[in-house]
């Protein structure tokens, strides 16, 4: 007795249950790679403004003619985004200096510091869809395998006589759900891991930032002040 064993035809034939999961685990792996390509879109993006502004914020620029060049844009993010509230700060500061008890640089640190938060939590977004994807989708495959495996010897239950053909198609058609949750789960741990690291690496340049600025305006806040 031949049995057809072909992919097509194991998916078509596959019960109910594992037919769905089937479905879960490509709409999973779909959605994945959706958010792999987003992700590093603008993780590239980032690094290359990350890039461009540094270059221009230490060429000797004046800092009121940079503040000014990116207030006039229309949307703000990025690096651009930490130095415009920390300059922000440090001038709002200089002008009420009565009322404020901090330094000028720890007032401006501060905004900053919020600022880098904000940016953090849009650099990270997604990244628990990719964890969740890579740490449930084997447990989700897995279930259809058992629920598949289990479908195949029930239906022994009425046979005079088991053979290896009769059962064949239900393991084949189970092990199918658990190469599919390998195939979504394996990917999206790999894009998560890169991903974490990339920003890890975004997150420090900005902190890194955020210090020697806090330094230069702290320098520069005396002078302000003698010459007021």
């Amino acid at each position: 007795m031949s049995v057809d064993l072909s992919l097509y035809r194991l998916i078509l034939e596959a019960s109910f249950i594992v037919q769905l999961v089937m479905l879960i685990l490509v709409v999973m792996s779909v959605l994945s790679w959706t958010v792999m390509i987003i992700k590093w879109r603008v993780l590239r993006d980032t690094r290359a403004a990350t890039d461009e502004f540094e270059e221009r914020f230490w060429s000797g620029v004046d800092l009121a003619h940079l503040y000014e060049g990116i207030r006039r844009k229309s949307e703000v993010t990025g690096l651009e985004h930490v130095f415009m509230a920390g300059f922000k700060e440090f001038l709002r500061g200089r002008k009420h200096r009565s009322d404020r008890g901090a330094t000028l640089g720890e007032s401006a640190q501060r905004s900053m510091r919020v600022a880098v938060s904000r940016e953090v939590d849009g650099l990270e977004s997604y990244l628990s869809f990719l964890a969740t994807v890579g740490s449930t989708s084997p447990y989700i495959g897995l279930f259809g395998t058992v629920w598949g495996i289990m479908h195949a010897f029930i239906g022994l239950s009425g046979a005079q006589q088991a053979t290896l053909a009769m059962v064949a198609p239900g393991i084949a058609e189970a092990l199918i759900a658990t190469a599919l949750g390998l195939f979504a789960a394996i990917p999206a741990v790999i894009a998560y891991n890169r991903f974490s690291d990339d920003v890890d690496r975004i997150v420090t340049r900005y902190d890194n930032f955020t210090e020697e600025f806090t330094s230069l305006l702290q320098r520069q806040a005396p002078a302000t002040e003698e010459s007021a």
